[in-house]
């Protein structure tokens, strides 16, 4: 690498600051991607940040939807993405700071950096620069076109990935982290909530962590990505189908049902954690706030607060369960961007296949092929076990 040239905000650059003292720093990378550092309060780091210097291959096409004409989803067919890093050794770790050995996607040391994917599902296109985009103002498809099934129909893939990193750290969580810093991992997402959320095309956003080999995870770097699709997914779909046919307060009686029940794991002043009733998962809890709120951005100060060392609590007692770390996936479900915002409440719905020390649940014939699940553990035992995991955790700190 050249010897880096430092950038400093210009005073359009929307250096800003977040709550809790947090500081958004935005620059970019060498083939124009969105770099966005997310400084913690009180960090030590200089307000300068070093030009991303390399010479990098233009950007892949952006992806192309086809749609299955038996179930009506739209698949993204991303090519790209069969060439991402797998596994790399720790001096090659394309998400830490850079260095004259380590040419990667992070020019500077940081505390929590958010940046566009190189190799999106969705994006870099949004939909006011594609005549057939699902919601492009200059072309006749738009989300009632999405929901008609026919044989052969293909979209753009508009949109936006974005990659989250919680720390410079080669291995990690968000687990791991201190609750200063999962607070501004909490403010990056809900900064970013509201930036994707006003994009042209954007439907939904979607926050999420993939944590370990058995999910599928190619870099042990702590990090997570955030989604914003072109289209409301399949599943909140089914949320909002559900509200329709019963009420637009259905999640709050679904917390008031699990508050009363023996399923509950963590209750907060703001935020409660529960095995669901009808859980699929050898492992699964969802953590709802007390009031409706339909994304991240939406979120007060006080709940933030609260939400920082609550689900640092929750990650460690999953971890608590056994002698190694659990594998899970962590989905952040927001309410689409402009419809049933009333009906869907933001939440969390963490998940694991591991049913066992030495064992994962594998989504076989009925599960994956009808999608009839099978429950292997029941979710009151699987909460009296958590309860008991999480006495275990210490306060974070």
């Amino acid at each position: 690498m050249n010897t880096p040239e430092f950038w400093t905000p210009p005073a359009d650059a929307e250096t800003v600051e977040l709550g809790a003292g947090v500081v958004k720093r935005p620059t970019r990378l060498a083939d124009g991607r969105e770099l966005i550092y997310y400084d913690d309060a009180g960090t030590t780091l200089p307000a300068e940040r070093a030009v991303d210097a390399r010479a990098l291959d233009a950007r892949p096409a952006t992806a192309t939807m086809r749609q299955d004409v038996l179930t009506g989803d739209w698949i993204s067919i991303a090519a790209a993405r069969q060439n991402r890093a797998f596994l790399p050794p720790a001096h090659l770790d394309p998400l830490a700071p850079q260095t004259p050995e380590n040419p990667s996607e992070i020019p500077d040391r940081y505390d929590v950096a958010v940046f566009e994917n190189r190799s999106p599902s969705f994006g870099p296109a949004l939909a006011a620069a594609t005549a057939d985009a699902p919601a492009a103002e200059n072309a006749p498809h738009g989300l009632d076109d999405l929901a008609e099934p026919g044989l052969g129909r293909t979209r753009t893939s508009v949109g936006r990935c974005e990659v989250v990193c919680f720390s410079p750290e080669h291995t990690g969580s968000f687990g791991t982290q201190t609750p200063t810093r999962a607070r501004t991992v909490i403010e990056a997402w809900a900064d970013r909530t509201a930036a994707l959320s006003a994009l042209p095309g954007v439907e939904q956003v979607f926050p999420f962590e993939n944590r370990g080999e058995a999910i599928g995870v190619t870099l042990p770097h702590p990090h997570g990505q955030i989604y914003a699709y072109p289209y409301i997914t399949p599943r909140t779909q089914r949320m909002l189908d559900a509200a329709a046919r019963t009420s637009d307060d259905l999640f709050a009686r679904i917390l008031e049902f699990e508050r009363g029940a023996e399923r509950m794991v963590l209750q907060g002043e703001h935020w409660s954690a529960f095995v669901p009733f009808a859980a699929r998962w050898p492992i699964e809890v969802h953590l709802l706030p007390h009031r409706h709120v339909p994304d991240l951005a939406a979120t007060s100060d006080a709940e933030r607060a609260e939400l920082a060392p609550l689900y640092l609590r929750l990650l460690r007692g999953i971890d608590a369960l056994y002698d190694s770390p659990t594998p899970y996936i962590a989905a952040w479900h927001q309410a689409p961007v402009h419809a049933g915002r009333e009906a869907v409440r933001l939440h969390l719905q963490l998940t694991s296949p591991r049913r066992a020390a030495d064992r994962l649940k594998f989504l076989a014939g009925s599960e994956s092929a009808m999608g009839a699940w099978i429950a292997d553990i029941p979710p009151e035992a699987q909460a009296e076990r958590l309860r008991e995991a999480l006495t275990t955790v210490a306060d974070p700190a």
